[in-house]
C-alpha cells in the first residue's frame, strides 16, 4: 500500500512539474513581445501589491483612535491644563491628535482661524492618506491596455504568418495565439487586482477622513464651550 502512495504521489509530482513546465514554454513560445509585455504585468503587480500592503497599514494605523483621547483632551482643556493637552497630542500618532494640536497651539486666536488652521493640518493629512494611490489607480487602467496591446500584436503576428506561408499548421499560428491570450490574461489579473485594492484603499480613507471630521467638531464644539 505504501508503494502505491509512493507512486501516485511521483505521479502528481510529475504532472505538476509537466504543468509548470508548459505555462513557461507558453510563456517563451509567445514571442520577445509577449515574453516583454508579461515582464512588464509582473512588475506592474510587484508594484501594486507593495502599494496595496503598505498603504492598507498605514490607513488602518491612522484610523486607530483611543476614544479616551477626546475625553482627556476635553478634561485638561476644561480645567486649563493646555500643557497636557498638547502633551496629549504629542504621544499620540494620529491625524487626529495632529489636527488637535494644531488647535491648541491656536487656544487664544479666534475660533474661526482655530477651525482654519485644523482644516489645513487636516488636508495635510489626507494628501499623505492618498499618497501613491493615484499610481495604483493607473495600474489598475494600464494593464488591461498593456495587455490588449499584446493581444493585438500577437493577432497581428498569426495573420502575417498565415499571409506568408502556403501550408498554415497550428505550430505556425501558435506563438501569435498564445501572446494574444498570455497577454490578456495578465493584463486583467493585475487591472482587477489594482482596482480592486484602489477601491477598498478609497473606502478606509474615507473612514478615516470622517473620525478625523467628526473629532474636529468635537473639539471646535469644547473651545465654544470655554469660550462661553
Amino acid at each position: 500500500m505504501f508503494t502505491d502512495f509512493l507512486f501516485l504521489f511521483q505521479n502528481a509530482e510529475i504532472e505538476t512539474q509537466v504543468k509548470s513546465q508548459s505555462f513557461l514554454d507558453i510563456i517563451i513560445q509567445s514571442g520577445p513581445v509577449g515574453i516583454a509585455i508579461v515582464l512588464i504585468e509582473i512588475l506592474m503587480s510587484f508594484i501594486a501589491l507593495y502599494i496595496f500592503v503598505e498603504r492598507y497599514l498605514n490607513i488602518k494605523r491612522a484610523g486607530r483612535i483611543d476614544e479616551s483621547f477626546i475625553h482627556n483632551i476635553r478634561a485638561n482643556v476644561g480645567s486649563g491644563n493646555i500643557q497636557a493637552a498638547k502633551a496629549l497630542c504629542l504621544s499620540t500618532d494620529s491625524p487626529v491628535a495632529r489636527m488637535v494640536e494644531k488647535g491648541l497651539m491656536r487656544i487664544g486666536k479666534s475660533l474661526r482661524d482655530i477651525d482654519a488652521a485644523i482644516e489645513n493640518v487636516g488636508n495635510l493629512e489626507v494628501t499623505k492618506l492618498e499618497k501613491n494611490l493615484s499610481t495604483l489607480a493607473s495600474i489598475s487602467g494600464a494593464a488591461p491596455m498593456i495587455g490588449f496591446f499584446g493581444t493585438v500584436t500577437g493577432m497581428i503576428q498569426a495573420f502575417y504568418n498565415m499571409s506568408t506561408q502556403q501550408n498554415v499548421t497550428p505550430d505556425l499560428l501558435a506563438g501569435g495565439i498564445y501572446q494574444a491570450l498570455l497577454t490578456t490574461a495578465f493584463g486583467l489579473f493585475v487591472g482587477i487586482f489594482a482596482l480592486i485594492g484602489y477601491n477598498l484603499l478609497v473606502a478606509n480613507v474615507e473612514k478615516v477622513v470622517f473620525k478625523m471630521e467628526r473629532t474636529s467638531m468635537e473639539f471646535m464644539d469644547l473651545l465654544q464651550e470655554q469660550a462661553v
